[in-house]
């Protein structure tokens, strides 16, 4: 065999490597063998999801707790660990969030070595995860990002399967709903319709409280890792007369001006929903990754606008990053690199920084500014790249690829 041949199978070989050492860390992590700086992150499962899975195993939602904010199929989620009664909840719960982890990274590999592929995506999942610390582990955001990376990389050859899948995560956690931004075959849309119509049509019947978290989510403030809580972090030190508390299930500011701020939240997500509307009506070029592309660049803008910005959403862009490089063509290699050094500071942050963060001060001011920036400028730099790419003025049309090359990147592997 020639030097470039054992070169190509080194590469796999050191993935699979790294993925191994790093998860089996964060494992150690969150079932205590070593101890993470910062507050627990794993009492969200072994205290708030075993509960949760107490009341849901008896067919209802937790419709007394405030904290349930998420869509029906989440419910199955959280009852997962019942699939593995030899062991308890929480340790359960962790042995399936790696396994949804291995899922991504199978999906990542299948479809890097393929024809106009390239393994950059799955290095970015191996690499951007474990700099999130165990905090991944100890949510079910993993779980949902295996469906969403499932779903985009089913893109133009499966558009039902595609769009089946996107249905079943916006029922998981709503943001996979954004999957279908740059979906061009109606068969998607009208697979991800049904498939929503049908579930929530199940869940609503069989088990009472099935939307309850809508009420839940409207009354929720502003979280204090979110963009719009730098004004109240710098508040304080000018003499904001609000506070912040445990609200909801998140540490909110409470107080003058935050309902400005959360409606004001609210607007740019709107000016994000028309951006994304005005680019569907000027695009004149989809490309294998445009899909991809387009489902990075929503779900950035969604985030940088949300009021929430909690750590775990970073496990979403990450995936979508990872998805966005398998395709070599992509555009989105300056804002994927952002979002992976986002996920460092995300870590120091949360939870090694998080006393700094509720205390407002410098340093704590200083991780946020610089974690949310690079989202900002990752969220930006995605959004002029995609329409760069889709589209440009009629006159600067890069000429489209043959249909022989077009063939070859829709060929099964």
């Amino acid at each position: 065999m020639d030097i470039a041949g054992r070169g190509r199978l080194r590469l796999p070989v050191a993935l699979l490597g790294t993925w191994g050492l790093t998860r089996l860390l964060l494992l150690l992590f969150v079932l205590k063998v070593f101890v993470f700086p910062g507050p627990d992150v794993t009492s969200d499962v072994s205290v708030t999801y075993h509960g949760w899975y107490e009341v849901l195993r008896h067919g209802t939602f937790p419709l007394a707790d405030v904290t349930w904010q998420y869509p029906p199929a989440a419910a199955l989620a959280i009852l997962s660990p019942a699939a593995l009664p030899f062991l308890d909840y929480a340790t359960a719960f962790f042995f399936l969030a790696l396994l949804a982890d291995l899922v991504v990274l199978n999906l990542l590999l299948h479809a890097g070595v393929r024809p106009g592929r390239t393994l950059r995506g799955a290095w970015v999942w191996v690499v951007g995860v474990p700099l999130l610390g165990p905090t991944v582990y100890a949510r079910y955001d993993v779980m949902v990002t295996a469906v969403a990376v499932a779903a985009l990389l089913a893109g133009a050859r499966h558009p039902r399967l595609m769009g089946a899948l996107a249905g079943f995560g916006a029922l998981l956690k709503v943001w996979p709903a954004l999957l279908l931004v740059g979906a061009v075959r109606r068969r998607a849309w009208a697979s991800a319709a049904v498939t929503v119509t049908v579930l929530a049509s199940l869940f609503a019947a069989a088990m009472p409280g099935a939307f309850a978290f809508l009420t839940f989510q409207g009354d929720r403030g502003t979280e204090v890792e979110s963009l719009g809580a730098l004004v109240f972090h710098v508040g304080r030190h000018f003499g904001w007369e609000g506070r912040m508390a445990l609200n909801y299930g998140s540490i909110e500011f409470l107080g003058p001006f935050v309902g400005t701020v959360s409606t004001v939240a609210l607007l740019l997500t709107v000016v994000a929903l028309g951006w994304l509307l005005l680019w569907r009506l000027r695009a004149t070029r989809f490309l294998p990754h445009t899909l991809a592309d387009a489902a990075f660049v929503a779900v950035l803008l969604f985030t940088v606008t949300s009021r929430v910005i909690s750590p775990q959403y970073m496990v979403w862009l990450v995936g979508l990053a990872a998805v966005c490089l398998c395709f070599r063509a992509s555009p989105m290699t300056l804002p994927a690199a952002l979002v992976v050094v986002a996920c460092l500071v995300t870590v120091l942050e949360f939870p090694i920084g998080f006393g700094h963060v509720v205390a407002s001060d410098a340093y704590g001011m200083a991780l946020l500014f610089t974690r949310n920036g690079l989202l900002v400028v990752a969220a930006l730099t995605a959004a002029l790249e995609l329409w760069r790419t889709t589209a440009p003025p009629r006159a600067q049309l890069p000429p489209l690829p043959d249909r022989d090359a077009r063939a070859r990147e829709t060929q099964p592997s």
